[in-house]
């Protein structure tokens, strides 16, 4: 399936989940994950299946002063 991950195409097989895209991209906490504007708690990473043309954001906290 095609989606978009922080703005960049990516396909995945048809029956990936968040966890696949995340695994994808090497993701490295702390970040937040949301599904066409979704919030998705870390413990539904796995279990939370992908659909064509979903647009994820990974999201990684800024710090700074």
């Amino acid at each position: 399936m095609n989606l978009t991950i922080n703005n960049q195409a990516h396909t995945l097989p048809d029956d990936a989940t968040l966890a696949d895209a995340l695994a994808l991209l090497q993701a490295r906490p702390p970040f937040a994950a949301a599904i066409n504007k979704r919030f998705v708690p870390r413990a539904q990473y796995a279990e939370t299946a992908l659909h064509e043309a979903d647009q994820i954001e990974i999201i990684h906290p800024v710090t700074g002063g």
